[in-house]
């Protein structure tokens, strides 16, 4: 009745979500690691199947795993999530009996954070998958419903609204989607001091979110708004103190001293500007947090680079899409 598809790029994570699944339970592995890597092996039990998508991404991968599929449903993990006690059991219960017009059922996601200290920025943003609607990391699909919307949209390059997109057209389609009790535990793990700034590469998605469902696509999967605009004002607030300042330099240098003093006028008013929306940005990311040493310091620098780096992924993304 059910299979359980996971993609992977060969993580150590995913030996303990194979472990945590009963071995009479269908299972494909979807490994998407590039071809050349994937000569390799990966080390899965014997009952386990592995097919391959050439390291596409994972919504490449999870339709090469639901295309393998043969049973009624289809059950999405991540290959860093451990499925709880019992999850077999109440995955089936979930699934029975439910009407005809639901297309897709939900698990639990618990995120473990810390005992005794604040969680920091990384912490707080995993945790954000306990109360999302429709992730990958559980996510229950008729296959026959799959088959109708043509899968997941391989446009999506990422683990990163793949899912939401798939989502919004079911539900167009006419279909709901519901919210069962089975639980699975997704584990916090650092991704290193820059992961945030990774993360903005998020933007190029949200640029085809838009072209795909419009301008209230976040109001449909239940995200908070954005912060874009200020992202946008920020770093073009950077640009135009640097480049009064070049001209402050240009003018002193031809002896325009009243031009030079206006450019650096202007430089600093927009110095300052830039400094404000910054600095704001950093203490609503240091505020909830442990507020340590290091987490101070990787919130400081994180938030200086994050906002040119989110404009420069949206923009490409927008070119992307309009291509």
């Amino acid at each position: 009745m059910i299979t359980v598809v996971i993609p992977t790029i060969g993580r150590p994570s995913l030996a303990a979500t194979l472990a945590a699944l009963e071995p009479s339970l269908p299972v494909i592995v979807a490994d998407d690691r590039p071809d050349r890597q994937a000569r390799e092996a990966l080390a899965v039990p014997g009952h386990v199947t592995v097919v391959h998508s050439g390291g596409r991404g994972p919504a490449a991968a999870r339709n090469a795993g639901w295309r393998a599929a043969r049973t009624p449903w289809v059950t999405f993990l991540d290959d860093d999530v451990v499925p709880g006690p019992g999850w077999a059991e109440a995955l089936e219960k979930d699934l029975a009996d439910l009407p005809a017009d639901v297309a897709g059922s939900q698990g639990r996601i618990v995120v473990p954070l810390p005992e005794g200290r604040r969680p920091t920025d990384a912490e707080r943003n995993t945790a954000g998958l306990a109360e999302a609607l429709w992730p990958t990391a559980d996510m229950a699909y008729r296959r026959s419903v799959l088959e109708d919307v043509g899968g997941f949209d391989e446009r999506f390059p990422r683990a990163y609204r793949e899912d939401a997109d798939l989502a919004l057209r079911v539900r167009r389609a006419g279909h709901r989607l519901v919210r069962g009790r089975r639980r699975t535990v997704h584990p916090v793990r650092d991704d290193g001091f820059w992961a945030s700034v990774r993360l903005q590469r998020g933007n190029a998605d949200d640029a085809l979110m838009r072209r795909l469902h419009g301008p209230a696509w976040r109001q449909a999967i239940g995200g908070a708004p954005g912060r874009l605009r200020l992202h946008a004002v920020t770093t073009a607030a950077a640009a135009a103190a640097v480049l009064a300042a070049g001209v402050a330099a240009v003018r002193a240098g031809a002896g325009d001293r009243r031009g030079a003093r206006r450019a650096l006028s202007a430089a600093a008013s927009a110095a300052g500007l830039w400094a404000g929306l910054t600095a704001e940005f950093a203490w609503r990311r240091v505020a909830p947090g442990p507020r340590t040493p290091g987490e101070v310091l990787r919130m400081a620098v994180t938030s200086v680079a994050i906002p040119p780096v989110a404009c420069a992924h949206r923009l490409r993304g927008e070119w992307r899409v309009r291509r």
